[in-house]
């Protein structure tokens, strides 16, 4: 009931949203006027996301840790890092081949005006390099991780931790103390995220209210067939991941659906992924997943399984190529693809990471990076269906990993104990 409530007010927010940002924006009078109201509702979603991002870090260190006094050991944290990280490699694969093939098909791009002269953009290309790949992952301190929230970071010490935590416990019985002290903390840190959330209506509401204040409802009119083209591509990839997930888990992929509404909702009116991280974390644990896996795989997708993201990239640069007349075969779009695959799990957490991605790549293809002008007035509400996407992405991962490990568990159950060597006895012989 609580959490149904919550979904209800949330979707009054985005609706209330739209609707109070389009009357704002047909009667304030002036660009400069409703650009001063959109700073007052940007106030309250700042607010929002704030104190989303101030229970990020220590929600993923307690997590993490706590999650790890249950594990066997490095062997069990290699293998399931191992099987998520072939998912999500299998899984931008398939988005980016999946959008490809549709925005060849759509042409999205042919006929559009491109724009001339330099054009700004806005966008900043410094974060797209190998240096920021390996400063994303090893942290030179765990501070400046925690307070800039990089997740993966932050994943890499606590993984380190919670290894030592738990071979030196047992030897130390003072650290046993520590370790029911950190999954304390934990649960503590889930009751904050219950009450962040209380406030998600609002931030909601201010956030859509904020985009359409500014831009209106008729961007969607001027870039629809874009929009919709994209959207469409993200309803089939998500149906594609759902068909999986159904195979997967069963009926059970259903249930999960439901349970993930509300971050996909949120996901949708704020276009930011860290906005859904911390509900996310409760509605898999309601879904039955183990903490030590969803706090270890949550983190990892949330860096590395942009499924929204890597289908926009598709889309972008195919429409970009068009919009030139710039011929290039299938195989040659997907090399550059496959180029922006690579490159964009070096910029987990940069803003409008999906355009950078697109930008820092298009001249190594002789492409005009002046293009994305096209896209930017667009991006925002296309930025909602990613987000979206990335969410059912990465819930059906971290589902089907926390199966797979219940069903080898199972099957280890299931092995009959091997016999001592010297008290092996004929079959259907039993002593007495």
């Amino acid at each position: 009931m609580k959490r149904n409530r919550l979904s209800t007010w949330i979707l009054i927010g985005l609706i209330s949203g739209v609707l109070v940002g389009y009357l704002i924006h047909t009667f304030a009078g002036s660009p400069d006027t409703n650009k001063q109201i959109a700073g007052y509702f940007g106030m309250l979603t700042d607010v929002f996301l704030r104190l989303i991002k101030m229970v990020i870090a220590p929600l993923v260190f307690t997590g993490v840790v706590a999650g790890m006094g249950h594990t066997e050991g490095p062997a069990e944290v290699g293998r399931i890092g191992a099987r998520a990280i072939l998912w999500f490699v299998a899984a931008s694969v398939l988005s980016l081949v999946l959008g490809l093939a549709l925005s060849n098909i759509l042409h999205l791009g042919v006929g559009v005006q491109v724009p001339s002269g330099s054009g700004a953009t806005d966008l900043s290309t410094a974060a797209f390099s190998l240096k920021n790949f390996v400063s994303h992952i090893v942290p030179q301190s765990i501070f400046l991780a925690m307070a800039q929230n990089d997740i993966i970071a932050i994943l890499l010490f606590a993984i380190f931790f919670g290894f030592a935590l738990s071979s030196l416990r047992e030897k130390e019985p003072v650290l046993a103390g520590l370790s029911g002290v950190i999954e304390g903390a934990f649960k503590v840190m889930l009751k904050v995220t219950d009450y962040v959330m209380l406030f998600a209506p609002i931030g909601v509401f201010a956030a859509v209210a904020s985009v359409i204040t500014v831009q209106g409802i008729g961007v969607l009119a001027v870039y629809g067939k874009f929009i919709a083209g994209v959207y469409s591509g993200m309803a089939l990839l998500c149906f594609v991941l759902v068909g999986i997930g159904f195979l997967m888990l069963g009926k059970a992929v259903f249930r999960l659906l439901g349970l993930v509404k509300e971050p996909m909702l949120i996901a949708f009116s704020t276009s930011s992924s860290e906005a859904t991280f911390p509900k996310m974390i409760e509605q898999l644990g309601k879904f039955g997943i183990q903490n030590k896996i969803t706090t270890f795989v949550l983190p990892l997708a949330y860096s590395f399984n942009a499924d929204g993201s890597m289908m926009y990239q598709a889309f972008a640069s195919v429409f970009l190529l068009q919009a030139y007349g710039i011929h290039m075969s299938f195989m040659q779009q997907l090399g550059m693809l496959l180029v922006m695959l690579v490159s964009s799990k070096g910029i987990a957490g940069v803003p409008r990471a999906s355009m950078v991605v697109v930008a820092a790549t298009l001249p190594l293809f002789g492409i005009p990076v002046e293009g994305i002008a096209l896209l930017l007035a667009a991006d925002t509400f296309i930025d909602m269906g990613r987000t979206v996407t990335n969410v059912v992405g990465n819930s059906i991962a971290t589902a089907v990993i926390a199966k797979w490990e219940t069903r080898r568990a199972d099957r280890q159950t299931a092995q009959p104990p091997v016999p001592a060597r010297g008290n092996v006895q004929p079959v259907g012989h039993h002593g007495h």
